[in-house]
This record gives structure tokens, C-alpha cells and sequence, in this order.
């Protein structure tokens, strides 16, 4: 949804670039955010509906592509249909989201992932006795409607619902303020780069089809662990991503390169110290989070060493995540991020065809980790010449600078992880070590981002602190 995180950061920079001289039924009457809701939402909801109720009766065909030679396809088929509900949910909250951050209200959309298990969990516990299996895939459809709902009262307090057009508003504006998030001219870009991205998983599932039992389950624990310092250092661009949109919206170029590069500083050093404790205390970390009932030590060693392979590609998913942002923060998004992406998809095919029938499991993962890395030097590459004039060259260097000190924090927990027998005892202390070594280390060959970093923590607190008193005063 950065597609529309920039469409209403364009319409709030609008808004208070129009309101002068208006009374406020004017000002509301031809808010350029109202017009986008009303221009945007319901167009959406048909969409998604549509893509929903075609996935519902196409998903014989989608089970039979994506999982053949399953021995109770009509099972799958069941739980395809009830998931497909996700669709329309999904994007609802992914628009809410988009539309409250861009408002500076990030309370609401984080606690999305929250309702979301919380729905998983709550229907699993109520139904498995009834459904079995059916009961997860139905706890899947009910998070994605707590994700809307857990919003919704936030969105119309912040952001309303608005006419489709506004009468009184000249037609220059009126079609301006059109589907701007929906006109297949814009948002084609945006769907193309998201569909290519999450292919790499179906990639990776049809690929692991033929190998045997439980390769998929390695894979899929080993990713979701690997993940989480990818989830944790985006969390520093979705917050400031609403400043790049409105910058790049009032013509503030120079902020907006200040801001990206600021922001590739600190989400590279945030993954690269998380990857240096994936990798290095894989082990210890599986075996605390899984090693139990049928989950065995055998399935903790195998999950562990594709998680390590899978880390290899944790900055670039990073890097993605980061840099498409930019892209997508223009009036009009470009195609670049897609064909970036899909290139990055055609390595990740081509190598994983290859490399699974030498390195199974692990093949998938090497192949995944080159295949997004592609991605993310394509956009590198690419930003400073057609979105924002960043020094990449220097960029460049910094995160080599980052990488050398990762590389001697995991260097670090893979030697010091197995001399502490109890796997909980020995993750919390690498939790401690890796840090401290990734610390010294930076320090020791001048990486700016490690020596910069206090002061750079203590405007980012100082900034979170001011916009939660203001909001506290908001409320009161």
C-alpha cells in the first residue's frame, strides 16, 4: 500500500495548500482527502471483491497448480475458499492503514497483526473440535476481518468517508481528485511489484512439492524466525515514509534524500545485527521456539541450517522494503520497482530449478536470498537517477561498512552459541553478545552509523515523544 500512502500524502499536502480563504463547509465540501476516499474506496471494494469470488471459484485450479499430487485436495480446496475471503479483507486494511499513516497515526495499523492472531487463535480454539484443519483457515478469514475492523472507528475519525465527487469543487479538481489509487494507469505498477514478490514464496513452494516430507515446514519455520529483523528494521521506514511522500509531494527534494538516506542507514544496521544473531544462534533459537512434541532435534537442525542460508538475503529483503518507498511516494509510480522485481523473480526461478536438485531445501533458500539481492541492487542503482538524487556510492559503503561488523557478531554467536548447553540461556545471552560485538566492531572501523547511533536514537525518541504528547493533548 505505499501507493497509498503517497496518494493521501499528496491529497493532505493539497489539503492545506487550498484551505486558505475557504469556510469550513467550503474546506470540507472540497477536502482533497474526502474526495479521495470517495473516489478510491468503493471502487476498491468492488475490485477486491471480484478478485475474491474468482479465487473462490477457481480454487480446484489454484490447488491443483500451486500443491499437485496432494492426497485430499478437496480439503485444500475448502481451506483455499474460506482464505479467499483474505483478499477483500486484506486490502481494506492494507487502504486504512495507508490512509492512517499517512495521517501520522500508527497505533491503529500496528495492532493490526495483533487482531489478526487473536482472530487465528480465538477460532481455532472455538472450532477445531468441530472443523479439525478447517478451523486455522477459518481463523485466517476472521483476522483479516478484525485487521479492517480494529481500524475502522480510527479511520473515521481521522480520515471520513467522502462523497465520490464533490459538487461545488471546479472539474479541473473533481478529476483530479479522481480514483487516483485505482486508475489502472497508476496502480498497475504497484500490483505488478507486489504480485512478483510474493510469487518468490509460491516459487519456493512448488519447488519444494517434489522434495520429501516436512521440507515445506522447515522452509516455512525457518522463514517466518528469519524474518522478523526484516519486519523490525521496516518498522523505522513506515513511520517516516508519511515525511518522504509529503516532501517529495511539496517539492522538498533535498529533505527527502536526507530522509531515504537516514532511513537506509538505520534499517541496514537494524537487520544486519538482527541477521548476525539469526545466523549465529539459529540453533538455540528453533530449538527454543519449536523443539517439541512431534517437532524433533532432527527438525530443529534442518530448519536452523536453512534459516542461516535464509539469512543470507535478510538485507536485501530490507533494502526492497526500503527502497521501493521512494519509488512509490511520486504523484505517478514507475514501472521500475516491478521490472526490478520480476528480474529479481526470473534469478530466483532459474536458480532455485537448478539448485534444488543439488542442495534440496537449502538450494531454495540460496536461491531466494540471490533473487531478492538482485532486486535490491536494481533499486540501489536506480533511485538516485529517476526519484531521489542519494549518493549511492556512499550508501553503498556505509552498508559495507555494516556488513563487516555483522559479519564478526555472527562470526561471534556461531562460536560462542554452542558452548552454553541450555539453548534458552545461550539465545538470551547472544541477545547481549552479538550487539556488543556488532558494536565494537562498527566502532572499530569507523562505521558512521554505529558511531552515530546514540544521537540518532535520541532524535528518533525525542520525535515519538512529541508526537505522542501531542496527541495525549489531542485527546484531552
Amino acid at each position: 500500500m505505499c501507493s497509498g500512502w503517497a496518494a493521501f500524502s499528496h491529497a493532505l499536502a493539497r489539503r492545506a495548500a487550498s484551505r486558505a480563504g475557504l469556510t469550513r463547509q467550503e474546506a470540507r465540501a472540497q477536502d482533497p482527502v474526502r474526495l479521495l476516499v470517495g473516489a478510491t474506496l468503493p471502487r476498491l471494494l468492488v475490485l477486491l471483491a471480484a478478485v475474491a469470488s474468482v479465487l473462490i471459484v477457481a480454487a480446484p485450479l489454484v490447488v491443483g497448480v500451486l500443491a499437485p499430487g496432494l492426497p485430499d485436495p478437496g480439503l485444500a480446496v475448502e481451506c483455499t475458499r474460506m482464505t479467499a475471503l483474505t483478499v477483500l479483507s486484506f486490502g481494506v486494511a492494507g487502504y486504512f492503514s495507508a490512509a492512517l499513516r499517512a495521517h501520522r497515526s500508527f497505533v491503529p495499523p500496528a495492532a493490526i497483526y495483533v487482531s489478526y492472531n487473536v482472530g487465528i487463535i480465538g477460532t481455532m480454539v472455538a472450532l477445531h473440535a468441530l472443523w479439525g484443519v478447517r478451523a486455522a483457515a477459518a481463523g485466517v478469514a476472521v483476522g483479516g476481518v478484525l485487521m479492517a475492523l480494529v481500524q475502522l472507528p480510527a479511520f473515521i475519525r481521522n480520515v471520513g468517508f467522502g462523497p465520490p465527487r464533490a459538487k461545488g469543487a471546479p472539474r479541473c479538481q473533481r478529476d483530479r481528485d479522481r480514483p487516483t489509487l485505482i486508475a489502472f494507469g497508476v496502480i498497475a505498477p504497484v500490483i505488478f511489484f507486489a504480485v512478483f514478490r510474493q510469487s518468490q514464496v509460491l516459487v519456493e513452494r512448488f519447488l519444494a512439492a517434489s522434495l520429501p516430507p516436512g521440507a515445506i515446514s522447515h522452509l516455512n519455520y525457518a522463514q517466518k524466525v528469519a524474518q522478523m529483523p526484516m519486519v523490525l528494521s521496516l518498522m523505522i521506514c513506515t513511520v517516516t515514509f508519511p515525511v518522504v511522500a509529503q516532501a517529495m509531494a511539496g517539492g522538498e527534494r533535498d529533505k527527502a534524500r536526507r530522509r531515504v538516506e537516514r532511513d537506509l542507514a538505520l534499517a541496514s544496521l537494524a537487520v544486519l545485527m538482527g541477521t548476525a544473531l539469526v545466523i549465529g544462534y539459529a540453533p538455540q533459537i528453533i530449538q527454543v521456539l519449536f523443539e517439541r512434541g512431534a517437532f524433533t532435534h532432527t527438525d530443529t537442525e534442518a530448519t536452523a541450517s536453512v534459516m542461516r542460508v535464509y539469512g543470507l538475503g535478510l538485507l536485501g529483503h530490507c533494502l526492497v522494503g526500503a527502497l521501493s518507498r521512494p519509488f512509490f511516494s511520486t504523484a505517478r509510480p514507475t514501472w521500475f520497482p516491478a521490472l526490478a522485481m520480476g528480474s529479481g523473480l526470473l534469478v530466483n526461478i532459474v536458480a532455485g530449478a537448478f539448485a534444488v536438485g543439488w542442495w534440496g531445501i537449502y538450494g531454495i533458500a540460496a536461491a531466494n536470498a540471490a533473487g531478492i539481492s538482485t532486486t535490491a541492487v536494481l533499486l540501489l542503482t536506480g533511485l538516485g537517477s529517476r526519484i531521489i538524487a542519494i549518493q549511492v556510492r556512499r550508501v553503498a559503503i556505509s552498508i559495507g561498512r555494516l556488513s563487516v561488523a555483522a559479519l564478526a557478531a555472527c562470526a561471534t554467536g556461531w562460536i560462542a552459541g554452542p558452548m552454553i548447553p541450555d539453548p534458552l540461556v545461550s539465545a538470551a545471552l547472544g541477545c547481549l553478545l552479538v550487539p556488543a560485538m556488532f558494536g565494537a566492531t562498527g566502532m572499530a572501523i569507523r562505521a558512521l552509523e554505529v558511531t552515530a547511533l546514540p544521537g540518532q536514537l535520541a532524535q528518533l525518541t525525542a520525535h515519538l515523544t512529541s508526537q505522542l504528547t501531542q496527541r495525549f493533548r489531542n485527546v484531552r
